[in-house]
């Protein structure tokens, strides 16, 4: 039997509303018994185990769907200078939100245990930056992507960043990976290939846990210097870490933008993008049309529905 070659909209949609209530139910219970423990199970058992279990029993081919193709070094050099340089704007990102929320309730973003030892910071890479940089790219530069490439480059592009996003079920953490799900999905689009995406979301959460394994050791003398300078008004503090941020993101993002634009299309992209086999070509061409018009967007809203309704019950119901 000939392997069927991209999954429809609506399929993925489905997909997308299971996975996200069992990442709800069991994922969030087993990372609060072992966090990293629970990140694996959650990583390799609840998202990556069904996407591909998903793709094999409906008949799509691995290496259409999520574009199993190999990058060259030089695609991978790029891909570490992008993610340097698209790190700060999600930064950023994630600050501004912040700021929003605090004006109306206290709150604090939750961050992975930094590591205080080589060790720790080695088990750290593999559990919070390859891991998620597999398992989340199968499923959205993957599964979602590939999928959406039904409704044009561009808007499976921003979907499937808006859907990464809101696949974290934290308000403080959304603007952030949106922005980088965006900047992967243009990896993934222009190297017509998932390892380049996986590779740039593995250097991104590689980026943040070293820069925290690396302030560690300064910790404490940041905070002696702070206990003995003058006090500075909370709304001051505030305008000086925004403009520093800012200042940083605005230069890393102009860097980024070339760095993209520069970033080259893989040749005859469409006689492989496409994922469209000789004989269906034609059927799948047609059957596009008609999808467009069917599409069940209530997976999308009921996720949607329990993100909004999480974050305000946390965040402004305390």
């Amino acid at each position: 039997m000939r392997a069927r070659s991209l999954p429809t909209i609506n399929e993925v949609n489905i997909l997308f509303l299971v996975l996200g209530l069992v990442l709800l139910i069991f994922g969030s219970m087993v990372q609060q018994r072992d966090l990293y423990i629970g990140i694996l199970i959650t990583e390799y058992i609840l998202i990556l185990v069904p996407n591909l279990v998903y793709l094999k029993a409906r008949g799509y081919s691995l290496r259409k769907a999520l574009g199993l193709h190999p990058i060259t070094v030089r695609q991978i050099i790029q891909i570490f200078f992008i993610m340097i340089f698209a790190y700060p704007m999600a930064v950023f990102l994630n600050y501004i939100v912040l700021i929003m929320v605090n004006s109306v309730s206290p709150a604090m973003p939750i961050g992975v245990p930094v590591p205080t030892s080589l060790t720790d910071y080695l088990i750290g890479l593999l559990v919070i930056a390859v891991t998620p940089g597999i398992c989340e790219e199968v499923m959205f530069r993957g599964t979602m992507q590939s999928a959406y490439t039904r409704m044009g480059d561009k808007q499976a592009i921003l979907i499937s960043a808006l859907l990464f996003g809101m696949f974290h079920f934290n308000l403080l953490n959304l603007l952030g990976p949106l922005f980088l799900g965006i900047v992967l999905g243009i990896i993934r689009y222009k190297t017509n290939s998932l390892y380049g995406s996986i590779l740039g979301h593995t250097i991104n959460n590689g980026i943040a846990l070293t820069l925290g394994f690396l302030l560690t050791g300064f910790t404490e003398n940041i905070q002696e210097i702070t206990e003995q300078a003058p006090l500075v008004p909370e709304g001051l503090q505030l305008i000086i870490t925004l403009v520093m941020l800012g200042s940083w993101a605005l230069f890393s993002f102009v860097l980024l933008y070339l760095l993209l634009r520069n970033l080259p299309d893989v040749k005859d992209k469409t006689a492989i993008d496409n994922f469209l086999d000789t004989e269906e070509s034609n059927k799948e061409l047609g059957d596009l049309e008609m999808e467009s018009y069917k599409i069940s967007w209530a997976p999308i809203i009921v996720i949607a529905g329990i993100f909004v309704f999480l974050n305000y019950r946390y965040f402004f119901l305390i």
